[in-house]
């Protein structure tokens, strides 16, 4: 987005609590992938809409975007997936110093070989991919069977800094995930089981819900 819409947006934020205000800058200074706030404000909003009871998380990180999570649905259930051990040993940690282990499980792996471990016939109402891009239509392809009829997935990054739309201006670095990213928005959009939406706020979030 625009950079004075958000710096605006930012700035109208309802504060946050101490914590989770301290994960924040502690993500920002060591440079580790959390939701951007606006965004997390987005995505907690459609929860608040959806009510969910269930809900899956690829990506864990440090904890962050599943304990927001449960602000909006605080009675829901979380099943996330990490693949670093050091972040999940933090997630583990920052979800126990808040007393929400019993409705957040953290399993430690790869979540292309976690989803294969999961119940055949647990089903999720929201399902939320957050981690690494150039994996992301393996990590939907896996999960959606797990969705329940009335479910949705929601997916953050898929604009990437401005330059899925741009990607002659993405640095070389970045140019091959930013393809992979461009893929998967093509793939999403046309997918003939789900009806996607892409919401350019924060880095972009997909809304996909089924047909």
């Amino acid at each position: 987005m625009d950079e004075q819409l958000i710096n605006y947006l930012s700035k109208i934020l309802p504060a946050r609590e101490e914590n989770i205000s301290d994960l924040e800058k502690k993500a920002k200074i060591e440079k580790i992938p959390i939701m951007e706030p606006i965004s997390m404000h987005f995505v907690l909003q459609m929860l608040r809409l959806k009510q969910p009871i269930n809900i899956l998380e690829i990506g864990t990180a440090i904890g962050y975007s599943a304990l927001r999570m449960l602000e909006a649905v605080p009675n829901a259930s979380i099943i996330t997936i990490e693949k670093d051990e050091q972040r999940y040993q933090e997630a583990i940690k920052n979800i126990q110093k808040q007393g929400k282990e019993e409705q957040i499980h953290v399993i430690h792996g790869d979540a292309l070989e976690q989803l294969n471990n999961l119940q055949k016939d647990q089903l999720f109402d929201v399902i939320f991919i957050d981690a690494a891009k150039g994996q992301y239509r393996r990590f939907f392809e896996q999960s959606a069977p797990y969705l329940n009829k009335a479910g949705m997935i929601l997916t953050d990054n898929v604009l990437f800094r401005g330059y899925v739309a741009q990607q002659e201006l993405a640095p070389a670095r970045f140019k091959n995930m930013v393809k992979k990213i461009d893929n998967y928005n093509e793939w999403l959009m046309h997918h003939p089981d789900f009806t996607t939406t892409i919401v350019p706020i924060g880095d972009g979030v997909a809304i996909s819900s089924k047909k």
